[in-house]
């Protein structure tokens, strides 16, 4: 049963506004309380600084540090992400002031159930990702994803990332001066352990870890020290979780082996890649058999669920918060998780009963399960804890490690032929430089230096393009560094023979010449075929830039136009008027007609209104006025028979009568033989 003990601080109001009723979690770092803003009339959670910690030379950098989990925080707005609301200083007390979430965390379900089935493992993992991609859009590596810092509301069972304290911006150098790593051994990295570098993927690599951790019940990697533990990380594959249960789908090997790639190239690149691939994989397995997500590994050998709550568990009602004894000096800050707690790491003690700091609690003789539910430690040499003389820290990690380097020789020979003895980092600031100054710089950090040339559009000829490996990456102490070095803008010739050739050809032709054809325009052309060049942007045989468009003008051909009327014009005047218009004309043979006068246009092909092209040929009939026919031969008839005969073949008749046309007797007629229907024809009657 955990001691209660008195704390000065619950029933103060702080900074005037924040009312603090219970404490929920004490860490290395601070304090978390339940509180009240006043103002808001809200439940919140309140962070407090250990005020220990703000004393000294080294006061500054945990100030600094606590402020940055402020603002880190504060940058993102995500549902899944444990909001920070407020920070400031009350007299000696640093606080910051977050989203209080009543419920639990996922290392206390791991506890209870052991493991998880499929379908809740990739639920969690999903909501994980989803708040760490808002993260990583912003540009911020959370840097210890662990079952601690995922918190499980008691409402929903929804999922909140908390405790962004060592979020860094993913362009800063995220190596110390001192070479401390900072992290949980059990989630770290490989790059992280032997550089100290991270950047996204060492999240999706602990989130890797995570998804191991639901599926099977343990950590990939165990050891019985920590250097253990970190030595698998490096050299060593996390297993498939299908070895534990062989009913595991395949698509769940190839998704974790994808999260924990020792190279981060083999990661996804952020975590906003690994869910698009988590879900691609969920999509395929509830294809395959829906019953699957409902399956659970068995728990480990020698699990045991708790029978009942612990006197410091987190489910206790929320206005009797659990009173945690203190943590070790070199932990960091517990986990703000509405009522949980974290368990306390086993710690080595001198002979006088003091903490033996960061080195000896890191190399002690504490189980891996102990590393696992211990928070955020540091690891690496001179990590030096807050309370102790400088002096003694110093000697006590001196001693540490050449004990756990030194001990037997294997551990010496690892360290400088295989561990981070054997490696540094590729000096940074290298592209760009001109490459005697990149080799001037690597000879200073006594790394080799081999060159090859590539083209680049926007480095200088004969600056850095690339490292291999990159910048900050680790690379052996006596390694080499592979230098790429600029050409310049590659300049390419156009080709000959654009213009004439196809549309199609020509760009082919810009293609084989490394070059890309630009947006090509149309213009119309009497005399060049449609699809054919007319003109390109760029001289045949000129020296261009690889990445210069070459526009191409393409011929459409003769332009289009729209046939007129021409119907009942004059002959003269129907010709000119589609001459004008760039058309042809041709003439089929006069036709006789009773309708339209000789010499102008009876019909037209294409009609009126027709689309057509400049060029194309419009025929034209022209009227050959009406029709020839024969006359009648009415001489000797009466008037009235001989007027039907002529009217009856289509001709006018004229009478002239002599003595009134005393015998009514055609005598004469003017026109005989053949002529035009139609016309008149006199006739002489007496």
């Amino acid at each position: 049963m955990a001691m209660v003990t008195t704390d000065p601080l619950i029933g103060r109001l702080v900074d005037g506004r924040y009312e603090i009723r219970a404490r929920i979690a004490r860490g290395g770092m601070a304090t978390v309380y339940l509180a009240l803003d006043r103002r808001l009339e809200r439940e919140v959670a309140l962070k407090v600084m250990h005020p220990h910690l703000a004393e000294g030379v080294e006061g500054a950098a945990f100030v600094s540090r606590f402020r940055r989990e402020a603002r880190a925080a504060a940058r993102l707005t995500h549902p899944g992400v444990v909001a920070v609301y407020d920070q400031g200083l009350d007299g000696d007390t640093s606080y910051l002031t977050m989203e209080y979430v009543p419920g639990s965390n996922l290392r206390r379900e791991l506890r209870t159930t052991g493991t998880l089935t499929l379908g809740r493992t990739l639920d969690v993992l999903a909501q994980v990702l989803g708040a760490l991609a808002a993260a990583h859009r912003k540009g911020l590596v959370h840097r210890d994803v662990k079952p601690e810092n995922v918190l499980i509301t008691a409402d929903d069972g929804r999922v909140k990332v908390a405790d962004f304290g060592l979020a860094r911006a993913v362009t800063e150098v995220t190596t110390t001066a001192t070479g401390t790593i900072l992290g949980t051994i059990g989630y770290l990295a490989p790059e992280v352990i032997a550089t100290g570098a991270c950047d996204a993927r060492t999240d999706v690599y602990a989130v890797g870890v995570l998804a191991y951790e639901m599926l099977t019940g343990t950590l990939p990697h165990d050891g019985s020290t920590p250097i253990q533990v970190a030595f698998q990380h490096v050299h060593a594959d996390v297993p498939a979780p299908s070895t534990h249960a062989d009913w595991l789908p395949a698509q769940v090997d190839e998704l974790v082996a994808g999260f924990t790639a020792r190279d981060p190239g083999g990661r996804p690149l952020d975590a906003g890649a690994a869910l698009e691939a988590l879900r691609r994989v969920r999509l395929t397995l509830e294809a395959i058999s829906p019953d699957l997500l409902e399956r659970r590994a068995d728990p480990p050998a020698g699990f045991v669920p708790p029978s009942e709550p612990a006197a410091d568990d987190a489910d206790q009602a929320d206005d009797a918060p659990p009173e945690d004894d203190d943590d070790a000096g070199d932990e960091l800050d517990a986990i703000p998780a509405g009522a949980f707690t974290v368990a306390a790491p086993a710690t080595t003690t001198t002979t006088a009963g003091q903490d033996a700091g960061p080195l000896s609690t890191w190399f002690g003789d504490n189980a891996t399960e102990q590393l696992v539910e211990r928070p955020t430690v540091a690891v690496a040499a001179g990590a030096p804890a807050a309370r102790r003389p400088r002096g003694r820290r110093v000697l006590g990690s001196v001693l540490t490690v050449l004990l756990v380097l030194g001990g037997g020789g294997s551990g010496t020979w690892w360290w400088f032929a295989e561990g981070p003895g054997a490696w540094t980092a590729v000096p940074a600031g290298l592209q760009g430089l001109p490459l005697a100054d990149a080799q001037e710089r690597l000879a200073t950090a006594q790394l080799d230096a081999s060159t090859e040339q590539a083209h680049h559009d926007d480095v200088p000829a004969g600056a850095v393009v690339a490292t291999e490996p990159g910048e900050g990456e680790r690379v052996r102490k006596d390694g080499t560094v592979r230098l790429v070095v600029s050409l310049g803008v590659l300049m390419v010739t156009v080709p000959d023979g654009l213009v004439g050739a196809s549309e199609q050809d020509a760009t082919q032709a810009l293609q084989d010449a490394g070059l890309e054809a630009g947006r090509s325009t149309q213009e119309y052309s009497d005399t060049v075929p449609a699809g054919q060049v007319l003109a390109a942007s760029q001289e045949p045989g000129a020296e261009v830039p690889h990445d210069t468009p070459i526009a191409l003008v393409v011929s459409g051909g003769p332009a289009p136009v729209t046939v007129p009327q021409q119907v009942g014009r004059d002959r003269e005047e129907a010709q000119a008027a589609l001459e004008e218009l760039g058309l042809q004309v041709r003439f089929t043979p006069d036709e006789a007609s009773e309708t339209v006068p000789a010499g102008q246009v009876i019909r037209q092909s294409p009609e009126n209104g027709t689309r057509a092209h400049r060029l194309d040929t419009v025929m034209l009939t022209v009227s050959d006025g009406p029709p020839v026919v024969a006359v009648p031969d009415v001489v000797g008839q009466r008037s009235a028979d001989a007027r039907t005969a002529l009217q009856e073949a289509g001709f006018q008749v004229k009478e002239n009568k002599y003595l009134g046309g005393l015998l009514d007797t055609v005598r004469f007629q003017d026109t005989q033989g053949e002529a035009q229907k139609g016309s008149t024809v006199t006739l002489t009657i007496w």
